[in-house]
C-alpha cells in the first residue's frame, strides 16, 4: 500500500470574494469619488444593503456603529435621484436624523457625492436661521437631511413639501424614538409619496422602532450585520477611583491618551470638567446643547484638526459623530442604559480600527457598573487608580488590571467576633474578675444561700413604709418647701431603699446599703434671686414644677 501526501487541490478552500462598489451596482461616477478618499472596500453592511437598496426594496439594517451605515443608503439614494431635477420647496429625497451634529455629518459624507452628479444637499435642522434654510429650499432641494422638529416647522410654514419624496431613510431610528419624536417622525414620513422607498438603518432595532416598521415599511428586507465577525476591535476597562481624586485620575488617563472623548451626564459637568482638565494641561473643548451651533461646529473643527486633543461631550455627540483615530472613549459619569454606553463607546474602534472604552466609577457604584457590561455583553478589567499603570496607555491598560474571571479571588475575611481585637482584651481579663451569669433555678437557689442581711427590727419598719400610700407631686413639693430634709418617695425608685428623715446631716448608714448624704437645698432669699442685696426685686421665675405645685418659696 502506498501513502500519498494530500495536496492542496484535495482541500475545498474557495472564499467568497469581497464585492467592489463597481460590482454593487454603484455608477463609476461615484466609485471615482470613493476612491479619491481612500474608500475601496465595501463594509459588510454595505455589501448587504446596497444591492437591495438600488434594487427599490424597503430595507430593515441592524449594525454596529461605525460600519459605513451611511454610505449603505446614501449611495442607492444617489444613484436613484441622479440625472433628475427637483421642484422648488419639493425635494425628492429625505433623510430623517435625532441630532444637529449627526446631519452635519451625513452631509459631510454624502455631499462630494452628491456634486458629482449634479445633485443640491440641504442641512435642515434647529440652532440655525430659518432665512437661510428657507432659502436654499426655494432654490431647489434634491435631497434634504433634516431633524424632525425643525423640518416640521419648515412644513408648517409652507417652506418645504414632501409629497414629491421618492426615498425616505431614517438613520439611528432607535435614537429618534429614545428622544420622543416617534409621533413626528411617524406624521413625516405619512407625508411623504405613497409607494415610494423606505429604508431605516440604526445599531438598534426594538421598542417603538417595531411599530414605525410595521406602519410605513412594506416587506422590507432585514439585513443584521451583528456578527462576531463584524464586532469592533475594543478592550473595556474600569477605572475606580475615589471621588475627590476622579479629576486628576481623568486627567492622567488624558494625557497618556490623547484624542480621547470623554462623556458626561449633563451639560453643566461637561463644562466644569473640560475647564478642571485645561486647568489640569490637557486641551479640552467641550461638545453640549447650551453652545450654540456655530460654537459645537467650531469646537469639533478644532477636535478634528488636532487642535484639541479631549472633547468632553454629553449624549448629544454620542450618535454618529465619526471623528478618525479617537483612541480612548471615557465615560466620567456612568450611564444610565446600556444602550447609552455602546453608543458612547462607538466613538472609537470605527472602520475596522482598534480602540478602548474606559467607565470611571467609585467603589459605591461599582455593583451598577458590572450590571451595565452585563446588560451590554460586554467583559471589562477593573483596575485601581491608585496601582495603575504609569501612564495610564490603553496598551498598559490591557495588559494589567484584574480580569472578570479572576474577580472576588482576592476578597477580603471579615474577622469573626472572638478575634477582634476587643474580644481580645475582654478575654485577656482573670476569670474571677468577670461576675458569673446564672439563670433559672440554679440563680434562685444561689439567692437562697446568701444570709439575711436585714434585723428584725428593720423588716417592720420596711412593711410599714411599704404600706404607705404614695403621695402626689404636689403633696411632695410642700412638703420639701416646709422641711428642710425630707425622704424621697420610694416609687420613684422602687429597687433602691432610701434613708429615714432625721435631723442629724450625717448619713445613716445600714448594714445593708451604702452611705447616703441627704443634703438639704440652699434657700434664696427674695433679694439675692434678684442679683443680690440691694438689688431691684424682680419677680422670680418659677420652674414648671413649681407652678403646678403652686407654692413659692
Amino acid at each position: 500500500m502506498t501513502a500519498r501526501f494530500l495536496q492542496e487541490e484535495d482541500f475545498d478552500v474557495s472564499v467568497d470574494p469581497v464585492p467592489t462598489f463597481a460590482e454593487l451596482g454603484i455608477a463609476s461616477t461615484l466609485v471615482r469619488v470613493l476612491q479619491r478618499a481612500k474608500i475601496t472596500t465595501p463594509t459588510p453592511v454595505q455589501a448587504g444593503v446596497i444591492p437591495d437598496a438600488a434594487a427599490g426594496r424597503d430595507v430593515l439594517g441592524r449594525a454596529v456603529t461605525g460600519s459605513g451605515k451611511t454610505l449603505a443608503f446614501g449611495l442607492p439614494m444617489l444613484g436613484r435621484l441622479a440625472g433628475g431635477r427637483s421642484k422648488s420647496k419639493s425635494p425628492r429625497g429625505l433623510i430623517v436624523v435625532p441630532t444637529r451634529e449627526l446631519a452635519a455629518q451625513v452631509r459631510a459624507s454624502l455631499d462630494p457625492l452628491a456634486d458629482a452628479i449634479g445633485l443640491r444637499l440641504v442641512t435642515v435642522y434647529g440652532g440655525s436661521p430659518y432665512d437661510r434654510q428657507i432659502k436654499r429650499l426655494r432654490n431647489g432641494a434634491d435631497v434634504v437631511v433634516a431633524t424632525p422638529g425643525r423640518l416640521q416647522d419648515l412644513v408648517e410654514r409652507g417652506a418645504c413639501r414632501l409629497d414629491q419624496v421618492e426615498v425616505v431613510v431614517l438613520d439611528e431610528a432607535d435614537h429618534l424614538c429614545d428622544l420622543g419624536f416617534f409621533p413626528a417622525v411617524s406624521e413625516i414620513v405619512s407625508m411623504t409619496k405613497p409607494g415610494g422607498q423606505r429604508m431605516l438603518l440604526s445599531a438598534t432595532l426594538d421598542g417603538d422602532v417595531d411599530r414605525l416598521v410595521k406602519m410605513h415599511l412594506h416587506h422590507p428586507v432585514t439585513h443584521i450585520c451583528n456578527d462576531d465577525a463584524d464586532q469592533p476591535d475594543v478592550d473595556h476597562h474600569v477605572l475606580v477611583t475615589e471621588a475627590h481624586n476622579k479629576v486628576d485620575a481623568a486627567a492622567s488617563l488624558l494625557r497618556a491618551n490623547p484624542r480621547s472623548i470623554v462623556f458626561t451626564r449633563t451639560r453643566l459637568g461637561a463644562t466644569r470638567l473640560a475647564g478642571d482638565l485645561a486647568a489640569r494641561g490637557v486641551t479640552t473643548v467641550d461638545l453640549h446643547g447650551n453652545l450654540s451651533q456655530g460654537a459645537r461646529e467650531r469646537n469639533l473643527r478644532k477636535f478634528r484638526s488636532g487642535q484639541a486633543d479631549v472633547v468632553v461631550a454629553t449624549d448629544v455627540a454620542a450618535r454618529g459623530i465619526h471623528v478618525d483615530g479617537v483612541s480612548v472613549v471615557v465615560h466620567y459619569d456612568v450611564p444610565t442604559e446600556h444602550k447609552s454606553y455602546l453608543h458612547r463607546s462607538g466613538r472609537t474602534a470605527r472602520a475596522g480600527s482598534s480602540g478602548a472604552v474606559v467607565i470611571m466609577t467609585t467603589k459605591r457604584q461599582l455593583s451598577a457598573v458590572t450590571g451595565l457590561h452585563k446588560a451590554a455583553g460586554v467583559a471589562a478589567r477593573h483596575h485601581d487608580a491608585r496601582t495603575a499603570p504609569d501612564p495610564m496607555t490603553a496598551a498598559a491598560l490591557a495588559l494589567s488590571g484584574e480580569s472578570p474571571g479572576s474577580r472576588g479571588a482576592t476578597a477580603v475575611a471579615v474577622p469573626s467576633r472572638s478575634t477582634r481585637p476587643g474580644a481580645q482584651r475582654r478575654s485577656a481579663r482573670p476569670q474571677a474578675a468577670r461576675r458569673p451569669v446564672r439563670s433559672g433555678p440554679q440563680q434562685r437557689s444561689t439567692r437562697q444561700e446568701q444570709p439575711q442581711r436585714t434585723t428584725r427590727q428593720e423588716q417592720p419598719q420596711r412593711s410599714a413604709r411599704q404600706e404607705q400610700p404614695q403621695r402626689s407631686a404636689r403633696q411632695e413639693q410642700q412638703s420639701r418647701s416646709a422641711k428642710p430634709r425630707t425622704e424621697p418617695s420610694a416609687s420613684h425608685h422602687p429597687g433602691v431603699r432610701r434613708p429615714t428623715v432625721t435631723s442629724d446631716p450625717a448619713p445613716v448608714v445600714r448594714s445593708d446599703e451604702r452611705p447616703v448624704i441627704v443634703r438639704p437645698a440652699p434657700r434664696r432669699t427674695a433679694g439675692a434671686r434678684a442679683g443680690g442685696k440691694g438689688g431691684p426685686k424682680t419677680k422670680a421665675r418659677w420652674t414648671s414644677a413649681q407652678r403646678r405645685a403652686g407654692s413659692k418659696r
